[in-house]
């Protein structure tokens, strides 16, 4: 593998009618609500983030779904553009269509949502997820994530779901970095202080510590219950314009400085290094747009569906030396007060795991840190630049985002 990448090219002038911004966020509550309807949740969320934008639907020519996995009836409803009428876009909307990568979705369907505005194919993109983990029914849960995303020929027979793939990654982290099981568990209950200050969290009201982790029942040696993601319902969305169009209305905006990606595997078995993955060359491209590294990041938002995914993620990021990570949450850098402040709506582990959505709302917290509209005490003061980190399926690939505050 070379240390250069040869197809990086830069993202559009800043400012330019090419050059795309975020102008707008909506997100309802993550946890279990067996009364809210997946339409209902999704149609409420766009509407947040419409009205957040200072648009009205009518404005919005562009819809992305990004998908829900609880059933496919309302998968279907997504495909064939029920967003569209609910919103009163028929014969006006350009098109609705729905990306899927997993978990890094969010990253896919926002450099759609670039390339369709710089392009001039798109004026005001509309990225609308929902998804009802938290209360659809258990056993269907189950199935899926046993299954889904990992080879049924020879992984699925040996016993693996998505506990064990987390526990494969996190036994090899733990090895290469020899972080301690207290240091690992650092991770989880540092997301939880953030998650505490964070209103749509699902366990804003609950406190964590260690000692609670790890004498929580063993799932996937070495992880604990209390390690593993639970279940939510939840709904985010984003607005996207071109930044000519954001000048117009907007004092401030959030634009992509660059972007990066690697897909590495399918099969777990055929990624070559499971304590790195392939973070390091998706953020030398990442960086090498942007024009500027790991020491210019205000704050990070990197998947996290247990707490080694996070790690490694910090640390091909460059935002942490190659195994240090956990070993530096446990110092405290990377929670409320530190000097690198990381998942700061509690991420999957404490905001709530929904499905494809939870990379999404870590984006949107990005969006929202950068905008400066988090509440108070989560708003990091002065933030500018933030570093984005997804990954899909068994951790297929390794998504970058770099974003960046402008101002009017």
């Amino acid at each position: 593998m070379t240390d250069t990448i040869e197809h990086a090219l830069p993202y559009p002038e800043a400012g330019s009618a090419e050059d795309a911004a975020f102008i707008g966020i909506g997100e309802l509550p993550s946890g279990k609500f067996a009364d809210r309807t997946f339409m209902g949740a999704l149609v409420e969320v766009s509407a947040r983030a419409i009205i957040d934008a200072g648009l009205t639907p009518r404005d919005i020519d562009t819809i992305l779904l990004i998908p829900c996995l609880h059933g496919g009836r309302d998968q279907a409803d997504l495909i064939f553009s029920r967003l569209v009428e609910e919103l009163g876009l028929n014969g006006r909307a350009k098109s609705s269509m729905m990306i899927h990568s997993g978990g890094s979705t969010s990253d896919s369907a926002t450099r759609v949502a670039a390339g369709l505005i710089a392009s001039g194919q798109a004026r005001n993109v509309l990225i609308a997820q929902a998804d009802r983990w938290g209360s659809a029914p258990v056993t269907d849960m189950v199935d899926m994530l046993s299954g889904f995303g990992i080879p049924r020929e020879w992984e699925v027979p040996a016993g693996v779901t998505f506990n064990a793939v987390g526990g494969l990654i996190t036994q090899r982290y733990m090895h290469a970095s020899q972080s301690t099981p207290e240091e690992m568990a650092s991770i989880c209950v540092a997301l939880r202080d953030w998650a505490r200050l964070n209103p749509n969290a699902m366990f804003k009201d609950k406190e964590l510590t260690i000692d609670r982790v790890l004498s929580s029942k063993m799932i996937a040696d070495p992880i604990h219950a209390m390690e593993c993601p639970m279940l939510a319902d939840g709904a985010v969305a984003l607005v996207m314009t071109s930044a000519t169009e954001a000048r117009r209305t907007k004092d401030a905006w959030v634009r992509i400085a660059g972007s990066g990606g690697t897909v590495s595997h399918y099969s777990l078995g055929q990624e070559t290094d499971l304590a790195v993955m392939n973070w390091p060359r998706a953020s030398l491209e990442a960086y090498e747009q942007a024009g500027w590294g790991p020491e210019d990041v205000d704050i990070a938002q990197v998947y996290d569906s247990y707490a080694a995914v996070l790690a490694q993620g910090l640390e091909g990021l460059g935002l942490a030396p190659v195994g240090e990570a956990a070993r530096q949450f446990a110092a405290g850098r990377f929670s409320p007060g530190g000097d690198l402040p990381a998942n700061t709506n509690g991420g999957l582990l404490s905001a709530g795991h929904t499905g494809v959505g939870g990379g999404t709302a870590l984006l949107a917290e990005g969006v929202r840190q950068l905008l400066w509209h988090a509440e108070k005490p989560r708003q990091v003061e002065g933030a500018t630049r933030a570093a984005i980190g997804g990954t899909g399926g068994t951790y297929m690939d390794s998504q970058v985002m770099l974003l960046e505050r402008v101002v009017r």
